[in-house]
């Protein structure tokens, strides 16, 4: 039986449940909560959705339909021969993890735009940026390696699902910064500018795959 969508996930239900042709602002507050509202409230609101919207030409019957969606604020370079190369071990690894492939395809653009040979400043290095002692951690012994990577990867973000009771928002930011950052900062997103911009990031590659489907 396939594992229930995380919890957290109300985005996607409140955007289901949103007026026809309405702009979805939104953001993810400290809690992994999300907020919505169709405008920006405060500088916090960012443009989450796009609806489409039509355009009509007086004396003539031609609409022009415009199906663009926002693109997320910021985005590591996605290779899209290694998206096509790796979607298929990214299902696999989601079957056998649990995880809907939408999500690992959120983590992986924003964390290394599908480049195996990705590697950060920090030391974190392939497809989801593994830090060494996490990949020690869950036995990988090539971090490197694809196969190992994604497995290692979805298996940390799977576990830190369960740490915060399904809290996807809790989840990704302690896959970010660390879960004992959001523990010490009382299971809430740590005040950090990337972690805080980390968060709705993902989430909104998450939308946008899983609306793709």
């Amino acid at each position: 039986m396939a594992a229930p969508r995380p919890s957290a996930l109300l985005i996607l239900v409140a955007l289901a449940g949103a007026p026809a042709r309405a702009d979805i602002y939104g953001y993810v507050d400290e809690r992994g909560v999300a907020h919505l509202s169709n405008v920006p409230l405060d500088q916090r609101y960012y443009l989450f959705k796009r609806e489409p919207r039509q355009q009509s030409f007086p004396g003539s019957s031609l609409v022009i339909i415009d199906t663009a969606r926002s693109a997320p604020r910021r985005t590591t370079s996605v290779n899209p021969v290694h998206r096509k190369q790796y979607t298929p071990l990214v299902s696999t690894v989601a079957r056998e993890t649990g995880l809907e492939p939408a999500l690992l395809h959120a983590v992986i653009m924003v964390e290394s735009g599908y480049n195996p040979h990705a590697r950060s400043v920090k030391g974190a290095s392939g497809l989801m940026q593994m830090m060494p002692e996490t990949a020690r951690r869950y036995k990988v012994t090539d971090i490197w390696d694809p196969r190992q990577n994604l497995s290692a990867g979805a298996r940390y973000l799977r576990d830190l699902l369960a740490m915060f009771n399904n809290n996807l928002g809790l989840a990704l930011a302690a896959y970010n910064a660390g879960e004992n950052a959001v523990i010490q900062h009382g299971n809430r997103i740590p005040p950090y500018p990337e972690t805080r911009n980390y968060v709705p990031l993902v989430m909104q590659h998450y939308q946008l795959n899983a609306g793709a489907r």
